[in-house]
């Protein structure tokens, strides 16, 4: 059995309703999709048809339909199970079709859904089924209790006396309570309004001091604010604490009894009062608790999840330092520090591995060692890894520039993940002659020189500015930053004479196996000359091509467009404002003073809209012109170097490396972040840390309190008096 259950026309109506835009909008945002359209490409390049609808609302569309598409064959699957058993009724099809709940659906399908042996299943078993029905119907019986209870004692299947009969008769009439749907609603409202309880476990407080917060603890359920819930959910999982949501038993069990006992006088009146709290107890209590963490997982994972994608974006879209000569290096102390300089394309040059630090402290040959290569290739900024011995090699260079008078910009610059790349196939693919530690100290240049097309050859999980991002749920979170990072890569665009295979698989319509087909072309044929010649790529298609074109860049290449967004489908636009103009279209690009007094609705046509016309004239302003912002430099505290230098009162500045749902993280140069709680991010209220902060940000900040054991620095960014 097999329903066309899914109305597009209701789901997008719905959907609508929920963005407040029109059906319209996303019903042909749906078709879009549906014809294997990518997010950046719609959002960019058909705005006519959605009628304007920015990114964001995209999202949300392509988020809500994926939802729909999952309930309709949840319902698919319900429907044919249920069948199966000849129990679909008309009825119970009509309400299964018209639930738009998930959690609802399951409710309404328990009672059909196949399960392991339960207490009622055996009591079924054995006959007791007819007696649950008369416990169940509570109508007064014309024999005695007794009398009635002996009919169903049967030893041969295992009912051995009239205790036996009535306690599986029981157990069914338990199940069939805990399976009916508008009580199992009921008590999930309660599970909402309960509390949430948290326990240490019996033997565990000294090993799990760090979770202290939470021996103890106990709160509304609606109250919980979701990084609270996924700290003692971690603490449960590592085996330190007992999580219960208790939905207020005093409450819920007069009322249980009041819904479930209809007949005070009926002869087993008693026995029913004692079957209501097993009930409770064995059956909807563990289900109102099982759905209420299951639903406060899901929240929490989401909230979890947009922190992570939102300080993924601020870090991919962090300014880059552009096309210089960059040393990079990457500290350490037994083992010396990784040295390695790339030439303005990032193209490796030279390394050396130098001792500045303890225990050699060779700051002479470590001085003349850099020097020599500051020298031989004009080397114009120095990026140092902020990991162990970040302090004291940024120390010895500072003193290296100010000693020799130096005109080159150092800058301290986050290695998260460095050491994943530098182990992985990809750096061993891009340097397979050098060492790990080298290629660990070119990443860390290339982080400089510009942070997306290096940290786009990472799993973004392996970055580490998320919230509890280990312990949400993985699939999500992959496909939520690959998304973000999507996203950051079409808004930039790519330079396809220049871009990694990794940057490359990040455009639209392109891919993992494209993208090595576009480098293997390039490798093979030299730079590509125009945008069509992508087309003899093999597996690049005319579908690709068209996702793709307008965000990929080629610099002075045969046709000028090729470096702008300007998708090639409005060459002929842009043509005919030339025409118009009655100049060169060369001379249109970068022109601001000749573009200044056009509108878009001059140039409107069949090929080209008002939204089209408007965004090319933008872009013809200002061809290629980089989303990110200018790039500068934190200035640390060059007195302040260990966490031991900190004082309450110090004004340091700082560059934000997290930022939280409880406040944001600054790197404040002392080899841990300090934390601004978001009760100090700001002189007025604060409901939301990301509305103050990003991650990337250079910030002024306070020192609070020091706890050098705990290794804890609390800062405030409030003015100080």
């Amino acid at each position: 059995m097999e329903l066309e259950i899914f109305d597009i026309k209701s789901v997008a109506a719905a959907i609508a309703e929920s963005l407040s835009v029109s059906q319209r909008q996303v019903e042909r945002t749906i078709q879009l999709l549906d014809d294997g359209n990518t997010l950046p490409f719609i959002a960019r390049y058909r705005k006519e048809v959605t009628e304007g609808l920015d990114e964001i609302q995209l999202r949300a569309i392509e988020d809500l339909l994926a939802k729909a598409r999952e309930l309709a064959d949840r319902k698919n699957t319900v429907l044919k199970t249920i069948d199966e058993q000849g129990q679909l009724t008309a009825d119970l099809k009509k309400r299964i079709l018209d639930c738009n709940e998930k959690q609802l659906l399951e409710d309404i399908y328990l009672p059909f859904k196949p399960k392991r042996k339960t207490r009622a299943t055996a009591a079924r078993e054995r006959g007791l089924q007819p007696l649950a029905d008369i416990l169940l119907n509570q109508r007064d019986v014309n024999e005695s209790v007794e009398s009635l209870l002996q009919r169903f004692v049967k030893p041969d299947k295992d009912v051995t006396s009239t205790d036996d009969a009535l306690a599986g008769a029981c157990d069914i009439v338990a199940e069939t309570w805990a399976e009916n749907v508008e009580l199992r609603q009921w008590m999930n409202e309660r599970a909402q309004r309960g509390r949430f309880v948290s326990a240490v476990k019996r033997g565990k407080k000294e090993d799990g001091s760090k979770f202290e917060t939470y021996f103890e603890h106990d709160e509304r359920v609606d109250r919980m604010p979701s990084h609270r819930f996924l700290a003692m959910k971690r603490g449960e999982a590592e085996g330190f604490l007992r999580l219960t949501v208790d939905p207020d038993e005093e409450y819920v069990m007069p009322r249980l009894e009041q819904r479930l006992i209809r007949n005070q006088n009926f002869a087993f009146a008693n026995v029913l009062k004692n079957t209501v709290e097993d009930c409770y107890k064995r059956l909807l209590q563990p289900a109102a608790e099982s759905t209420m963490m299951q639903q406060l997982k899901q929240r929490a994972d989401e909230e979890a999840i947009g922190v992570f994608a939102s300080n993924m974006r601020e870090l991919l879209m962090a300014p880059p330092a552009g096309p210089q000569v960059t040393m990079g290096i990457d500290p350490g102390f037994r083992t010396g520090c990784k040295v390695a300089v790339v030439d303005e394309t990032g193209r490796f040059l030279q390394y050396a591995n130098i001792f500045p630090t303890p225990p050699r402290s060779d700051i002479a040959g470590a001085g003349k060692a850099v020097l020599k290569l500051i020298q031989q290739f004009d080397v114009k900024f120095i990026a140092i890894g902020n990991g162990t011995a970040s302090r004291e090699t940024d120390a010895f260079i500072s003193q290296l520039i100010k000693e020799n008078s130096l005109k080159i910009t150092k800058v301290m610059v986050s290695e998260s993940g460095a050491s994943v790349y530098s182990a992985s196939e990809l750096a061993s693919a891009e340097y397979p002659d050098l060492d790990l530690t080298i290629r660990g100290a070119i990443s860390i240049a290339h982080r400089l020189q510009d942070p997306l097309a290096e940290l786009v050859k990472l799993d973004p999980r392996a970055v580490g500015v998320g919230q509890y991002q280990h312990d949400v749920n993985q699939t999500q979170l992959k496909q939520s930053l690959d998304r973000e990072v999507e996203s950051c890569v079409n808004s930039v665009g790519v330079d396809v004479n220049m871009a990694s295979a990794s940057l490359l698989s990040y455009v639209a319509g392109i891919g993992k196996t494209v993208a090595q087909n576009i480098v293997k072309y390039r490798d093979t044929n030299g730079r590509f000359k125009n945008r069509k010649e992508l087309m003899k790529v093999p597996k690049l298609g005319a579908k690709a091509f068209e996702q793709a074109a307008g965000f990929l860049r080629i610099r002075d290449g045969v046709e000028p467009l090729d470096n702008s967004a300007v998708h090639p489908e409005s060459y002929a636009v842009v043509s005919r404002i030339a025409k118009q103009l009655n100049v060169p279209m060369t001379q249109l690009i970068g022109n601001r003073e000749l573009l200044s007094g056009l509108t878009a609705r001059q140039f409107i046509a069949d090929d080209a809209g008002e939204f089209t016309v408007r965004d090319i004239l933008d872009e013809l302003a200002s061809p290629g012109r980089d989303p990110r912002s200018e790039f500068k430099a934190v200035q640390f505290d060059e007195a302040v170097q260990e966490v031991s230098d900190l004082a309450p009162g110090m004004r340091l500045e700082g560059v934000v490396t997290n930022v939280t749902h409880f406040g944001a993280f600054v790197d404040i140069g002392v080899h841990q972040d300090g934390l601004i709680h978001i009760s100090q991010l700001a002189d007025h209220f604060v409901k939301d840390p990301t509305q103050e902060v990003s991650v990337g940000d250079i910030v002024k900040v306070t020192v609070m309190e020091v706890d050098e054991q705990r290794k804890r620095i609390s800062l405030s960014r409030k003015s100080q008096s």
